[in-house]
């Protein structure tokens, strides 16, 4: 079926605009030019990132390169966002891990790789401009520059990459496109970019519809004036074909028939099936191993090879022990390229075997173990985290780039069927020149302006210093200085004064010495009196006393959290008690109870939430919040 005829088929199918239309054929080369053997010659060749704020439309506008090159079926089943594959990924509308992806081009061979947004994934980030030649930075034409722009692309321009700039969205109603170009050219000189990185090119594009355009009043048609620009002005890879072998893990995967897969960019020399090869890790240490699978990509799907050769990106198994940053040589000529540098994490805390009295009731998997296992297999693919033995044979002390960053990792092993608890979050601290540090974060914050006087009094209380502050017709942008732990909790504390309005966004700064400690925010808890089940009457006889986190007809134990008190100090209250029987009738007997709705607690409040004396307990079916010492004084 002719590529035109497909690409109506799937338009029809998601109704898009009549705008979102197929790629010429001329312009289409249907299958990949490669030789029989799977190499490219290095001009032909474009090794390119999609970089981005959280939700300014990368991953959209790859479903438009995918689409609009032929890589679909006329019969295959589409979704958007189709590189977003993981389940909380669809669910929370971000990108987490790295993917990459191929399409051909004008007989060029366009490898994208599709970043994550936040940078609590960075270490995401840093290790694909590592292997990239150039990189997309995707702006919202409304939303211009955000805080994750400026952290992504500062990553860039210490690469030396030279980013061509997406004004994406332009779409939307009562925006000018321009006004964002000029606060990406500002972002540019602010981060520092020498002269030929300011001449950058740029293009406006909607990725929902499809299309791309050099000047705004440009027929609206399809996405290859943006593939076009990519020819033009990301350079080729540099590398020496006939050289000694040289290929750099970036990303890793994992595969159930396969085991670990390490995914890179060849830099020097060809690469071959079942082919002996040496990898040096980190230390120095030589690993020689013979390749048991090659693989190449085009669109989404893993593509076997007999021989790559340099400038393209790869996947190999045969390495059980491949790490970010290692380097793949031949056995004969051993030279190790540069070490790709991830930043450490930030924050920890601790997962601990579930020892509460509904322990084992919920979770397939509960053992330490079992616990100790899964947190080593995510070590294979998540390479900014961390995790370390403790003393204590049930608890492991896990690290992570931010609140966010772990929380994804929670929610995961939730849903995989695994039982645990986990300690409040707290930040790592650093010895630097002898003194203690603590990482501190840039802060911006949008808001009406009658809400700033009380957040910026919240924040006075966590040590966050302003600097920087912009009010326009009623509307307030505030940037702050702010330590990492003062942040810890603030987030539903500022949606909360805001009444639900503010857009808030933080990035990691820098290590900085320790600001002295922050007076805690929050009320006491009420704390369960003893194990049962909640009934409406109990719970409509303490509203006085505080704010509920749970509904009637809950399960409680002695010692689990289940709502907020109106004063300082926690406060035991039985809300398990029944009404008593009685053979008297009285006026108000037949009433029915009515309730406060209760607070919903999703897991990142909950680890907001707690205090270092309380723990949140994670099962498949519940989160729950308790004291880690359940008996009562």
């Amino acid at each position: 079926m002719p590529v035109q005829e497909t690409t109506r088929e799937i338009m029809d199918q998601e109704n898009t605009s009549d705008t979102n239309a197929q790629l010429d054929n001329s312009t289409v080369a249907l299958p990949f030019s490669a030789n029989s053997e799977g190499a490219f010659p290095l001009s032909r060749i474009r090794n390119i990132a999609i970089i981005a704020h959280v939700d300014h439309g990368k991953t959209t506008l790859v479903d438009g390169f995918l689409r609009q090159t032929g890589i679909f079926r006329d019969n295959e089943e589409l979704v958007a966002c189709v590189m977003d594959s993981n389940t909380l990924e669809r669910e929370r509308g971000i990108t987490i891990l790295a993917k990459n992806t191929a399409v051909n081009y004008k007989d060029q061979l366009i490898n994208i790789i599709d970043t994550p947004g936040h940078a609590d994934f960075g270490g995401e980030v840093e290790r694909i401009l590592g292997m990239v030649d150039g990189a997309l930075l995707v702006v919202d034409a409304g939303d211009g520059p955000m805080p994750q722009t400026r952290f992504v692309l500062r990553k860039a321009l210490e690469r030396g990459l030279k980013p061509i700039v997406v004004i994406n969205k332009i779409d939307r109603p009562n925006i000018d496109p321009h006004i964002a170009v000029d606060k990406v050219f500002d972002l540019f000189v602010e981060l520092g970019a020498h002269d030929e990185q300011l001449d950058f090119p740029y293009i406006f594009a909607s990725g929902q519809n499809g299309f791309a355009i050099r000047e705004l009043n440009d027929e609206q048609k399809n996405l290859s004036p943006l593939l076009d620009l990519i020819l033009e002005h990301c350079p080729a890879p540099v590398g020496q074909i006939n050289a000694p072998l040289q290929m750099q893990v970036t990303i890793l995967d994992y595969s159930d028939y396969l085991g670990r897969l390490a995914i890179g960019r060849i830099y020097n020399g060809a690469i071959e099936d079942g082919q002996q090869v040496v990898l040096i890790k980190e230390d120095g240490e030589q690993v020689r191993s013979k390749i048991s699978k090659l693989f190449t990509f085009k669109g989404l799907d893993r593509i076997e090879a007999k021989k790559v050769t340099a400038g393209q990106i790869v996947g190999i198994a045969g390495f059980a022990n491949a790490n970010v940053g290692d380097t793949i040589t031949n056995v004969d000529q051993l030279e190790a390229l540069p070490r790709i540098k991830v930043d450490e994490p930030t924050m920890k805390m601790a997962f601990m075997v579930n020892n509460s009295p509904f322990a084992g009731q919920e979770g397939q998997y509960v053992t330490s173990r079992q616990l100790r296992a899964r947190l080593m297999r995510e070590l294979e693919t998540n390479v900014s985290l961390r995790v370390v033995d403790t003393d204590d044979t049930d608890t492991f002390m896990v690290s992570g780039r931010g609140e966010l960053h772990l929380g994804i990792l929670i929610e995961t092993m939730r849903r995989e069927g695994y039982e645990f608890q986990v300690s409040r979050p707290e930040v790592i601290v650093k010895t630097i020149d002898g003194q203690e540090c603590e990482p501190f974060e840039k802060l911006f914050l949008d808001l009406r302006d009658e809400f700033t006087g009380s957040v910026m009094q919240e924040l006075g209380s966590r040590k966050a210093e302003l600097q920087n502050m912009h009010v326009n017709r009623g509307q307030a942008l505030l940037e702050f200085l702010v330590p990492t732990r003062g942040l810890i909790g603030f987030r539903s504390e500022f949606l909360r004064l805001t009444k639900g309005t503010g857009v808030m966004n933080h990035a990691f700064f820098q290590y900085r010495p320790w600001c002295g400690e922050i007076t805690g925010q929050r009320n006491g808890v009420l704390i369960a009196w003893e194990e049962g089940v909640a009934t409406a009457y109990a719970l409509q006889g303490a509203e006085d006393r505080g704010v509920f986190f749970i509904k009637p007809s809950t399960k409680v134990y002695t010692g689990m959290i289940i709502g907020e008190n109106t004063r300082q100090q926690d406060l035991d209250i039985n809300i398990c008690k029944t009404k008593k029987l009685t053979n008297m009738r009285s006026a108000g007997s037949e009433v029915l109870a009515t309730l406060q709705a209760p607070m919903e607690m999703g897991l990142e409040r909950c680890l907001e939430y707690i205090q270092a004396d309380e723990l949140v307990e994670v099962t498949p079916k519940s989160i729950r919040m308790r004291k880690r010492n359940l008996t009562r004084k």
